[in-house]
């Protein structure tokens, strides 16, 4: 029997224990998304120049039950096409209401870094067919943890105040796709506020960032080898500069989103630092338009990034150091290193959707993205589905 089959008979088993003591609720959703690059030995999103359903499509269910007395359950086990339909748990977690406007969560949760956060995976929720990839760009999206959420009203204004503390561990992708990581000591504070056509947000995350370059694909491990080498000639300062061991990291988010009559605007701007390592300092934004025209809702968007790197220890480094192979320049291979870790691109996206159906929608994408070395685009065609 093989995992995903296990991962299911458990889950069944388990939904069925529940029922005969509890209220058990299933929903669903699914997002079946086609997608190809326009542009040949170009790739974007996962797609490539032949069409493709298994990049972003994906199939949800969400279990939550109701134990009375304010308590409850929640689990979320999701299959995505890029893992071949592997089944695994998204979220699960507890929530016990304190009081009518006071809620304790512990289990696994999702991190509200951006607007979508909780419908990260849930394309009916929002009108593109992908949240825009230069800010929703994290490779990780949950926690495990707390989570206390208050909930309170101030005059027209509905107002939601989230603290969260917990720790991830996972992969992240820095030099690799599956680069091992570790945050701990992670808190943060999320509040969001809105009345009937504006709501803000701002968030802060913090916590110590460790990941490891292990999978480091490339097969002489360079940048372990020059960590080494700095450490060896004393530049103690320039070694740690480039590593991530129980660095500060920060995310700070602010974002704010109109509904007014049909014209629908959202927008959000992102901040990413590690202090004194490797990664760059990412700042990001994205603005988007909407208009809807009864089932019809076209949109366009307009997307930024641009990493830096300022953490620069090269200044006392030689220039000619001589191991016997020749002379070196640290300090240039040093410049060189951070720099790999820079990007900037624009992209811009055009599409609509059409609300055909009370739980469906289906959308059209076009997107580009632009960068100083190279141009990619990709057509995609997406069907969500809530049920």
């Amino acid at each position: 029997m093989n995992n995903s089959v296990k991962f299911i008979t458990a889950t069944a088993l388990a939904i069925s224990s529940l029922s005969s003591q509890a209220e058990v609720r299933i929903n669903g959703f699914a997002s079946i998304v086609a997608g190809t690059s326009m542009d040949e030995d170009k790739s974007l999103y996962g797609y490539d120049d032949t069409l493709s359903f298994k990049p972003e499509s994906l199939f949800a269910l969400q279990v939550s039950s109701d134990l009375g007395d304010g308590l409850s359950a929640t689990s979320q086990i999701i299959a995505r096409g890029e893992n071949d339909y592997d089944a695994t748990f998204e979220w699960a977690y507890f929530s016990y209401a304190i009081s009518d406007s006071t809620q304790l969560s512990v289990g696994r949760m999702r991190i509200p870094f951006y607007r979508y956060s909780d419908y990260l995976d849930v394309g009916y929720a929002y009108t593109w067919v992908r949240p825009p990839k230069s800010v929703y760009n994290l490779t990780f999206s949950t926690y495990d943890g707390a989570s206390l959420l208050y909930t309170s009203t101030m005059g027209e204004w509905d107002s939601s105040l989230q603290l969260i503390v917990g720790s991830f561990e996972g992969s992240v992708n820095v030099l690799s796709d599956d680069d091992p990581a570790k945050l701990s000591n992670m808190y943060g504070i999320n509040w969001t506020v809105g009345n009937y056509w504006l709501t803000a947000r701002a968030v802060y995350m913090q916590a110590d960032a460790s990941i490891s370059f292990v999978n480091d694909p490339d097969p002489t491990q360079q940048l372990n080898q020059f960590v080494g080498l700095l450490g060896a000639i004393g530049a103690t300062d320039a070694a740690n500069g480039l590593l991530i061991e129980e660095d500060d990291g920060s995310f700070l988010g602010i974002g704010v989103s109109i509904d007014y009559e049909n014209f629908l605007i959202d927008s959000e701007f992102t901040r990413v630092e590690v202090e004194d390592t490797l990664i760059a300092t990412q700042n990001q934004y994205y603005i988007s338009f909407a208009y809807r025209f009864d089932e019809w809702t076209p949109y366009i968007s307009f997307e930024h990034r641009k990493d830096e790197n300022d953490d620069d220890y090269s200044a006392g480094l030689p220039t000619d150091l001589n191991l016997g192979g020749g002379p070196i320049d640290v300090r240039a291979a040093y410049q060189a290193t951070l720099t790999s870790q820079e990007t900037e691109n624009d992209v811009f996206s055009v599409g609509a959707r059409y609300n055909f159906h009370p739980s469906a929608a289906l959308k059209f994408d076009y997107t580009k993205r632009e960068r100083q070395t190279s141009d990619a685009s990709v057509l995609s065609v997406g069907l969500d589905l809530v049920f």
